[in-house]
């Protein structure tokens, strides 16, 4: 077997996340105790009111508090991957796992992402859109006129997978592309519940604010290979993590190109981390040969380790 981390992105949290985990597994608990933020973490992970948890300054700090207790049970269980990749916020969890930073810098570091990244969106009127049944290079190119014939922007921000991508941007350029998808044969165009224009050029103030905060943070050695969302490689030579980070931010994610090269280096087994099941279904789409296990909840975790344990 032949292991690999994947960390779900936002969109995945829901309330009562990591509840059953927190009463039951101390590895958990200490991790999301030792947190200390201007909002009541646990309560709204575990109580919500779902509309504050899913916006993007309380999102970010509740998953990446998550996974970070999630990767501690699976470690204290002898469990440590071969490789590690997350999407958009899921990929401050993988460095995480690979030893960059502890938990709690993880968890005050994205809690600074989130507000960076609503204060970036601030004025913006945006429209994210997922769309069904295109190739990837048409739809860009559909993007590109998109934009040449409103005067506005909108690209594709999320190569999901095989099929699936999100485009994103002003909601005129978004209109019109969609509009052109299905003229070109797009099974569906799925407006998204979004806060801002995340992962576009309209998020370069945020990627701003983290080059700034990063010159405060001490970032380790990375302990396993991380597959990084902007170029769906290991850290090219020439480029840093915090550099990776800051553009991250603002550009498009690879998330298909990321799962096609894990396959590529031999990896059999992944686990997604995450109160969701989302990467697992874009493994099986893009890579159906690897098998996909879920981390959720104290079921899908005694499931996932019966399965790694051959039990």
């Amino acid at each position: 077997m032949k292991l690999a981390f994947l960390y779900a992105g936002q969109g995945s949290q829901k309330a009562g996340m990591g509840k059953d985990f927190y009463e039951n597994r101390s590895e958990f608990a200490e991790i999301l105790d030792a947190v200390n933020l201007d909002f009541d973490l646990k309560e709204l992970m575990f109580q919500g009111p779902e509309e504050q948890l899913s916006q993007t300054r309380y999102t970010q700090p509740c998953m990446a508090a998550f996974a970070a207790g999630v990767t501690a049970i699976l470690k204290k269980e002898g469990f440590m991957p071969e490789y590690v990749a997350g999407l958009s916020l899921g990929e401050y969890s993988a460095l995480h796992a690979a030893g960059v930073f502890g938990a709690k810098t993880l968890v005050e570091l994205v809690a600074f992402r989130g507000k960076a990244m609503e204060d970036a969106a601030r004025g913006i009127t945006c429209k994210m859109s997922a769309v069904m049944g295109m190739e990837s290079a048409a739809l860009q190119e559909i993007c590109n006129n998109a934009c040449e014939a409103t005067g506005h922007y909108v690209t594709v921000s999320n190569f999901n997978c095989t099929g699936q991508y999100v485009i994103c941007g002003e909601e005129e350029a978004v209109a019109a592309a969609e509009v052109l998808a299905k003229e070109a044969g797009a099974k569906r165009c799925m407006p998204l519940k979004v806060s801002g224009p995340f992962h576009t050029k309209f998020m370069q103030p945020a990627g701003d604010a983290l080059k700034q905060r990063f010159e405060e943070i001490s970032f380790g050695k990375m302990q396993i290979p991380v597959i990084f969302n902007t170029v769906a490689a290991e850290l090219p030579e020439d480029k840093t993590i915090e550099e990776l980070l800051v553009q991250q931010v603002q550009s498009s994610i690879y998330m298909e190109d990321t799962i096609k090269l894990l396959a590529a280096k031999g990896v059999d087994t992944v686990v997604e981390i995450g109160p969701g099941k989302v990467l697992s279904g874009f493994v099986k789409r893009t890579a159906p040969e690897m098998t996909s296990y879920v981390v959720e909840d104290m079921e899908s975790l005694a499931a996932t380790l019966a399965a790694l344990k051959g039990e």
